[in-house]
């Protein structure tokens, strides 16, 4: 299986920036970016980037990132429409991957995860979920979540942060060997490499399946 590499970033991608991992790294098939903007740490993703990437042959990953727990049915459907309103906004089409953004430290429960899953299945999309799967609770409440719906596992493609292996160029990316959820996990992304110190990006590997559901 073919495997993609990729960035992604809170920056904003300018021609300059762009520039600056196409001398340093590579070209990048895909640069993940957020759907919305968080003041002093995320650069919220634009059309004139979309256009830019387009037209520079790299997909967009969309990522959504404006809340800082995941407890609850209903505020996991929240997070939901607000990532389908975000994604709609921009121009993200039907069929394709959105990611919530889940950190290490969070406080996530297994309804949470079923309440994101089920408001993103009936919206076109595709539900997408980036985690830790070995500091904080995700691993368990995932588990939890595929033992009491089956869409969970079927559905949810992850995108892991671990193990962190480190920044490389494109053409020395490491295997593909992501850590998962101990139990049924279609981890298909890997952020292999965080906080480049060249430009402010981090490093990453998809499977083809999600490539082919990127934008």
């Amino acid at each position: 299986m073919p495997y993609y590499w990729g960035v992604d970033s809170a920056t904003m991608v300018s021609k300059d920036l762009y520039d600056c991992v196409l001398k340093n790294f590579g070209k990048p098939t895909y640069w993940g970016r957020y759907l919305a903007p968080i003041p002093g740490k995320v650069d919220v993703l634009t059309k004139e980037e979309v256009h830019l990437l387009h037209n520079s042959g790299t997909k967009v990953l969309p990522i959504y990132s404006n809340f800082d727990q995941a407890i609850g049915y209903r505020e996991g459907a929240v997070v939901a429409q607000n990532t389908i309103y975000q994604a709609r906004r921009i121009g993200v089409p039907n069929g394709k991957v959105v990611f919530a953004n889940i950190e290490n430290h969070f406080d996530i429960d297994e309804s949470w995860i079923r309440g994101f899953v089920d408001g993103i299945y009936t919206s076109g999309y595709k539900p997408g979920i980036y985690h830790d799967p070995v500091s904080g609770p995700f691993s368990r409440s995932y588990c939890e979540a595929v033992a009491n719906d089956s869409k969970v596992g079927n559905q949810v493609i992850l995108w892991s942060a671990e193990p962190e292996s480190g920044i490389t160029k494109a053409r020395r990316a490491p295997n593909f060997r992501p850590r998962k959820p101990p139990c049924k996990a279609n981890v298909w992304g890997w952020q292999y490499g965080r906080d480049s110190d060249v430009c402010p990006i981090d490093t990453n590997l998809i499977n083809g399946p999600l490539y082919e559901l990127l934008w």
